[in-house]
């Protein structure tokens, strides 16, 4: 895996509370890898789902998850509680902000700009900046107003990226799954992970 150019600016990457931290595991391991500058933000229920889906109950055991403690030279950790951080503020440049998963609160709050968390401030600063903002949300069935909700956030600049892998690389596991979604990710940033197949077309014309 190579980085497509020079990245010098930093990406948000925050953890919230819905189901598919495996997804965020894999997206930040291969952050760490390709040595992007990351700005990580973990909720309180982001860990709870952390140790729930993946074992992981610490820092410690997310390093290991994630390429070691030498893959996260170009990782910084900042606690949700603290709202005065670097991603909390407009003249702190980033490339933008990913939020993987995305719980449907975290939606809520995002659309009606509420910022009462640094997830919460850090993605209205990245609206109001004009920079990328992906949000990976995995609920199912969506009720009217999780619908409501994530037209508002598409409305107003974010992309809306569903953890809902494809099938037509034939998965030979879940891993296949994680993968297929972490790249889909990266690729709103013009990082070329390698990490899945592409589709190739159809070769019967």
């Amino acid at each position: 895996m190579t980085p497509r150019g020079d990245t010098p600016l930093p990406l948000v990457l925050a953890i919230t509370g819905a189901s598919g931290a495996p997804y965020a595991v894999r997206v930040l391991g291969v952050l760490a890898h390709l040595r992007i500058p990351t700005w990580l933000i973990v909720s309180g229920h982001g860990w709870r789902l952390l140790s729930e889906e993946c074992g992981i109950a610490d820092l410690a055991g997310l390093k290991r998850a994630t390429e070691g403690d030498s893959g996260w030279s170009t990782v910084t950790v900042y606690s949700d509680d603290d709202r005065g951080a670097k991603p909390a503020s407009g003249s702190q440049r980033t490339q933008g902000m990913i939020v993987c998963p995305c719980s449907m609160g975290t939606v809520a709050a995002i659309a009606h700009g509420t910022s009462r968390s640094l997830v919460e401030r850090a993605a209205d600063v990245t609206l109001k900046e004009r920079r990328r903002l992906v949000l990976v949300p995995r609920e199912t069935p969506l009720s009217l107003v999780h619908l409501r909700n994530l037209t508002a956030v598409s409305e107003a600049g974010a992309t809306v990226l569903p953890a809902a892998p494809g099938f037509y690389h034939r998965p030979r596991g879940v891993a296949d799954l994680v993968d297929f979604i972490a790249q889909r990710v990266l690729d709103q940033f013009g990082l070329d992970a390698a990490i899945a197949p592409r589709w190739g077309g159809d070769s019967n014309g």
